[in-house]
């Protein structure tokens, strides 16, 4: 019979830094469970797209899928690869307009979207790595829904280099925040404005 090994207090001040940290009210946390095999320690949340938000004047209906997931792994003894006792990890993925899935240079833009984040939020990291990939796919025959559908998909980790954890979890909200199209928060659009 194995006992559950407790979290050092420095894992558990950490995720309490990254829960600290609430998302702009378009965006809404959804409970999800933490890797268990990745490392000894490991805690996750995750982000969706609130009802009925507008984003680059578009009304977002609740079925648009926006998927995010922030995961903070530790492991007491440091790894090598990730050159320190932590390591964060990233997923995004959200939906594109045709015209920006047609873009070729939407891959490198959809990158700086985190190192952006990361660098705006002061989220001190070391040894990011990553891939950004576009899906489309099109539907045929008697399936209901559009006949095309463009994704962006964004996997990344990096290693925090400072105990400001906060600052990671404000990252991630901005990178998703981004993807989706959101303004900075206290900037409008144009097409918001009634005369």
């Amino acid at each position: 019979m194995s006992t559950a090994v407790s979290p050092p207090t420095i894992f558990r001040q950490a995720v309490e830094a990254l829960r600290a940290v609430q998302p702009r009210p378009e965006l809404r946390l959804v409970d999800i469970s933490a890797p268990r095999r990745l490392a000894p320690h490991s805690f996750a949340l995750g982000v969706e797209l609130a009802e009925g938000v507008v984003t680059d004047s578009t009304r977002v209906e609740s079925d648009v899928d926006v998927t995010g997931r922030l995961v903070l792994l530790h492991d007491p003894e440091a790894r090598d690869a990730w050159n320190g006792t932590f390591r964060v990890v990233c997923y995004l993925r959200a939906p594109l307009d045709p015209e920006q899935a047609d873009d070729p240079l939407l891959l490198a833009v959809g990158w700086s979207w985190l190192t952006d984040a990361l660098d705006h939020c002061r989220a001190s990291h070391a040894a990011l790595g990553g891939t950004v990939t576009r899906t489309c796919s099109a539907r045929f025959g008697e399936i209901p829904g559009p006949t095309r559908s463009d994704d962006v998909e964004l996997r990344a980790s990096w290693t925090p280099t400072d105990t400001e954890f906060g600052r990671h979890a404000e990252a991630f909200y901005r990178l998703v925040t981004h993807a989706i199209g959101l303004p900075e928060v206290g900037v409008s659009l144009m097409t918001d404005r009634h005369n």
